[in-house]
């Protein structure tokens, strides 16, 4: 079985899109680990615990994940893929939000975050609407699933919708070689070649159009 390591708890973008790259590689005999943090999926990784390990290049632990142990877990994918749309949802008792729990710095840019006196930081975005439902703050940046879930309980303020977020795979072997690893034949491919004939077009005078 090939086992797959990324931030839980359930109900996690991480998960979610971990299994749909799953489903892209069409690995038939697989398994999803969620993890409290990433410091336990790559020292799960060096153990063998794990075959891979997905992080979502914005999550804050990626510099850490990417840097500590560089000689050990290495980048071995990347890919582009939306997930669940965001929202600012608010307890619906609350008239003027003072605070909001959000996931720093990741998500934290998304909005104007002046508009709060009170920021905070917590792990994972279920994990923050938890802890909106139990009070410790009037508004969170979370998935606008839960305003459908949680109708009597929340408000949507504001709907983000989401990023075309980039995701890294990890793993304990090395597969770049230590040169350039991309794919040539990617949609980017037809994007520079568009761009390359719209220069020379407008170098002659002949833009396309």
């Amino acid at each position: 079985m090939i086992t797959f390591a990324t931030l839980g708890p359930s109900g996690t973008n991480h998960e979610l899109v971990t299994r749909e790259y799953i489903k892209f590689h069409e690995i038939p005999d697989s398994e999803i680990v969620l993890v409290p943090d990433f410091d336990m999926a790559t020292s799960g990784l060096m153990r063998g615990d794990y075959d891979f390990v997905v992080q979502c290049a914005v999550h804050p632990d990626t510099p850490p994940t990417l840097g500590t142990h560089f000689h050990k877990v290495f980048a071995v994918d990347s890919f582009i893929s939306r997930s669940k749309e965001l929202a600012v949802l608010t307890r619906s008792e609350v008239e003027q939000p003072k605070s909001i729990g959000l996931l720093a710095p990741a998500t934290e840019s998304y909005i104007d975050i002046s508009r709060w006196e009170t920021r905070v930081s917590d792990p994972s975005l279920p994990i923050i609407f938890q802890n909106l439902l139990a009070g410790k703050y009037d508004s969170a940046l979370v998935y606008l699933e839960y305003a459908e879930q949680y109708p009597d309980r929340v408000r949507v303020d504001e709907i983000l919708g989401s990023p075309d977020d980039v995701w890294i795979v990890y793993a304990d072997e090395r597969t770049s070689g230590g040169k350039l690893q991309a794919w040539r034949d990617g949609p980017v491919r037809e994007l520079i070649r568009q761009k390359v004939a719209n220069r020379a077009a407008e170098d002659t005078g002949d833009a396309l159009p």
